[in-house]
């Protein structure tokens, strides 16, 4: 959360990996994990460069003009404890100075972004039916839709989740694999981003990479707590965060310190290339059975992704880029280099429910509030959902993966 990370804390299953800074809490697990291999859905069949860039000087967002190309917003008017508390997260990261570096975005200055999540809020305690919801957001909100990967505004949304792993403090027999603390010679930007490591002369210089730091040793000293499978640690960097289950049932959550500034590669692609597993059984069950049956190719094949992700003993509920708690269903994590920070957004898309013979997926409109960023989270056309924590949300979080539409909605300026 998060998604620092590589999401602050979060396991992201879109399956096809990245990494969020949830902090950076951002991939979708398999979309993190998987990374653009194709998938026997009809979207992944047409090769839609989902994270394709913005033009230089566009926008991600274009005003809706035509009240006809308005979504019908009155579904999302449900479990409206939730999108109270998500709200009340973002108003308390914009009551922060530090969040004003971040605006103007476009015409909207922060007072403009903080008077509509404040607006907003009085219309969830106001009583306001479902019925009545389109009319007030056309009469007092301003609606913005990211203009997607093909600027005709499709999205592609992922699922991200929190994990949760069986761990120890002292290293062990079982126990015998590190997640690390972030290194004292490490140097962050004002943003949190990784500038390089600060060398002997005070010149700051490119990070090492993730297998230089693997086989180096240079991180001893740092380890934070001991993990029982070397795949699930790469999961943790994966997602940015985890929970883990002490040997006493004291659960406690690492959360995203830091990277190493490198960009994200996929392992999951290098396994297909391979020939290790089939693209069109490719998921991240698919690689746990396989590093469970070669335990040995983990690290050469974690090792070409060079990122790699430090922790910290973090706050109990995961917490995403803006080092504000995250909302399951409610946070979104996206790229936070052309997206509005904190802002309340709404997303039209489908999401996988638990049916009688498993998972089915179901449009899904939802309010949202943009509070997370995820290292493969890139461009106006990804969007990753929080799903929660645990087991549950994580199969929900690998069976998200589907086309759909965000919006972002402002009051009125006049």
């Amino acid at each position: 959360m998060g998604r620092r990370p590589d999401r602050v804390g979060l396991a992201r299953v879109g399956w096809i990996e990245g990494v969020t800074m949830r902090q950076e809490v951002c991939f979708g697990l398999l979309l993190l994990l998987i990374g653009g291999l194709g998938c026997r859905t009809k979207v992944l069949e047409t090769h839609i460069q989902y994270d394709r860039p913005l033009p230089p000087g566009e926008l991600a967002l274009r005003k809706v003009k035509d009240p006809n190309e308005l979504p019908d917003f009155s579904e999302a008017w449900e479990n409206l404890d939730t999108l109270r508390t998500a709200i009340e997260r973002s108003l308390n990261y914009l009551g922060k100075a530090s969040s004003r570096q971040f605006y103007p975005y476009a015409d909207v200055n922060h007072d403009r972004v903080v008077k509509t999540l404040e607006t907003f809020l009085t219309f969830v305690d106001s009583g306001i039916r479902a019925d009545e919801l389109n009319g007030v957001i056309r009469a007092h909100f301003d609606v913005y839709m990211s203009v997607g990967c093909d600027d005709r505004g499709t999205v592609l949304f992922t699922g991200y989740y929190t994990p949760i792993f069986e761990a120890s403090f002292e290293r062990t027999e079982r126990f015998a694999y590190a997640l690390y603390g972030m290194p004292d010679d490490l140097v962050k930007g004002p943003d949190g981003q990784t500038l390089g490591r600060r060398d002997s002369a005070g010149l700051i210089r490119a990070y090492p990479d993730r297998a230089t730091l693997e086989r180096s040793g240079t991180l001893e000293g740092l380890e934070l707590v001991w993990l029982a499978d070397p795949f699930e640690v790469y999961i943790a960097h994966v997602q940015g965060s985890a929970k883990l289950r002490m040997p006493d049932g004291q659960i406690i959550t690492v959360g995203y310190a830091a990277n190493n500034g490198h960009e994200y590669v996929s392992v999951a692609q290098a396994l297909v290339a391979d020939g290790k597993i089939l693209s069109d059984r490719m998921s991240l069950a698919s690689m746990i059975d396989y590093f469970q049956q070669h335990p040995d190719q983990v690290g050469r094949y974690t090792q070409r992704n060079p990122r790699y992700v430090f922790f910290r003993i973090a706050e109990e509920t995961p917490h995403g880029s803006l080092n504000e708690p995250v909302t399951p269903m409610r946070t979104i994590a996206t790229d936070k280099s052309i997206f509005p920070r904190a802002a309340l957004a709404f997303i039209s898309t489908m999401v996988p429910q638990m049916g009688h013979v498993g998972f089915v997926k179901r449009p899904y409109d939802g309010f949202v509030l943009d509070q997370d960023t995820g290292g493969a989270i890139r461009a106006p056309g990804r969007c990753d959902i929080y799903m929660g924590q645990g087991d549950q949300a994580g199969h929900l979080a690998g069976q998200t993966y589907q086309e759909g539409r965000l919006y972002y909605l402002f009051l009125k300026s006049n």
